[in-house]
């Protein structure tokens, strides 16, 4: 088992090649959720260092030394930044768990599927394809193709921070861009920590440029500046709204991976052993703090009593705790504002008329912060904790009689981030994944997360899409070329 290092880590930000600390020569500290200890000191950026940034992203586009560069050459330094992940996992991973509260066996797991992402988005760089019409008439060709919308404005929230910039980074590299990144105040190590490795693997000076702060002001300059042509930001839906209206300055460009209510859709005929494990993991997984938890369980009534006495079952052997010890599954919450959020909606939930059949309590430790997994069930849809993100390990349970209810309460809530189904019957499977509002459904499994499939929401959970081939469109812009073949045409006037 690790331990807690005696002094807290000290980063430095990245602005175009070079470390050092911010204009104003603040800091700002982390502390463990977990231990109580203050774990990391970071540079407290200002409006002036991310104009600083953003000037060295821009200059670093308009150069086009990384733009034009091959895509053979980009798609070896993207290689290179997997390999050197993969090398310095442990330590992400540690500094991760410490700054999140996670545990540090999926903290490992996490650095394995960014490393992947990163594998993947390099083979990106030699497929880039346009188009080309050659039946628009003797006299006339077009040339359609893409080229990377510029610098691009990234910011990251704190459940799964290098995970998450790797959903985004990647691509945009593959594509040409440059960036300006602001990962969360609440976990900003592991992509300070990036910034070595991308400078390690490569990359060119400028061409990523990484501040450590707050959303207002780093993230709100990046927002409101001209020289951004585009903002890919994962978070919350309120915030999401927010960018939107910051943005509208130079109509710059969005990618939104916001919110979620996901439902697990459970049919009579499901495998009901493989069904128990994945809704106990989809619900509790990085502490519910998570916008693909699977909260909320939609079982069909025939099945309703076997499945609430076995859920209950095993969900009772998920081990709470250090998330510094390898066999603890739920870590600490990451900060007192969200134990607040989840408290308050478990209290909502009894007063709403809901059946609190396991935990619902805060767990007593001498450090750290801690819930229980807990259940509800006899919850109807237009309860809070049925349509709302709690974002903490709660589980709600609804039944329902048939295929046509179970798509309405899928249906009923602002989200529509995934869902899943578990049926046996093909037509159950098809129609379900047809008629839910969602930009991922799983069918007999849940939160398979793969590099080669997009990833994104319908409604209120986002615009555009992350992950898979599509992914480059987003930070792409198409460019059609007409080209006159032969002599002119007919003169306008002679």
């Amino acid at each position: 088992m690790k331990s807690i290092p005696e002094n807290p880590f000290q980063y430095k930000i990245f602005i175009d090649g070079k470390w050092g600390n911010a204009i104003e020569r603040k800091i700002f500290t982390r502390e463990s959720p977990a231990h109580g200890k203050i774990v990391g000191e970071y540079p407290l950026c200002t409006k002036e260092d991310a104009e600083k940034a953003i000037k060295a992203a821009r200059k670093a586009f308009k150069k086009d030394s990384w733009t034009m560069m091959p895509g053979t050459e980009r798609a070896k330094i993207i290689n290179n930044v997997a390999l050197l992940i993969r090398q310095n996992a442990d330590e992400l991973a540690l500094v991760e768990t410490l700054e999140s509260g996670k545990p540090i066996s999926q903290a490992i797991d996490e650095m394995e599927w960014a490393a992947g992402i990163w594998d993947y988005a390099a083979t990106l760089c030699r497929h880039q394809y346009g188009d080309v019409n050659n039946n628009l008439g003797k006299d006339m060709l077009a040339v359609m193709y893409r080229q990377p919308v510029g610098v691009v404005g990234m910011i990251t929230p704190w459940n799964f921070p290098l995970l998450i910039i790797s959903q985004k980074l990647p691509f945009a590299l593959a594509a040409g861009c440059t960036a300006v990144v602001k990962p969360s105040e609440l976990t900003p190590g592991s992509t300070l920590i990036l910034g070595k490795i991308l400078q390690k693997a490569g990359v060119p000076d400028g061409v990523v440029n990484i501040l450590s702060g707050y959303g207002d002001p780093v993230g709100k300059t990046m927002c409101e500046s001209m020289d951004v042509d585009m903002i890919s930001f994962t978070g919350s839906t309120m915030v999401g709204k927010q960018i939107v209206a910051a943005s509208q300055h130079n109509l710059k460009k969005l990618s939104l991976e916001l919110g979620g209510k996901n439902p697990q859709i459970i049919f009579p005929d499901a495998d009901l052993d493989a069904v128990i494990d994945a809704v106990v993991f989809g619900v509790y997984f990085n502490m519910g703090e998570c916008c693909n938890s699977g909260s909320r369980v939609l079982i069909h009534e025939h099945l309703a009593d076997n499945f609430i006495e076995r859920v209950m079952i095993h969900s009772k052997k998920v081990k709470v705790g250090d998330p510094l010890d390898p066999t603890v599954k739920v870590g600490a919450i990451i900060n007192d504002k969200q134990m607040e959020k989840i408290l308050r909606y478990i209290h909502s939930g009894k007063n709403q008329g809901a059946k609190l059949i396991l935990g619902g309590n805060k767990m007593k430790t001498d450090l750290g912060r801690f819930v229980t997994p807990t259940i509800f069930s006899d919850v109807k849809p237009d309860m809070d904790i049925a349509k709302e993100e709690v974002f903490g390990p709660v589980l709600s349970i609804i039944r329902f009689k048939t295929i046509e209810e179970a798509v309405a309460i899928a249906n009923s809530t602002v989200y529509g981030l995934s869902a899943s189904v578990w049926t046996k019957d093909l037509d159950t499977a098809l129609i379900m994944s047809r008629k839910i509002e969602a930009g991922t459904v799983w069918i007999n499994n849940f939160m398979t997360g793969l590099p080669e499939v997009s990833f994104g929401g319908f409604k209120q959970s986002g615009l555009g899409r992350e992950l898979g081939r599509f992914s480059i469109e987003e930070f792409s812009e198409l460019k059609s070329v007409l080209i006159r073949v032969g002599p002119g045409g007919e003169k306008w006037v002679e």
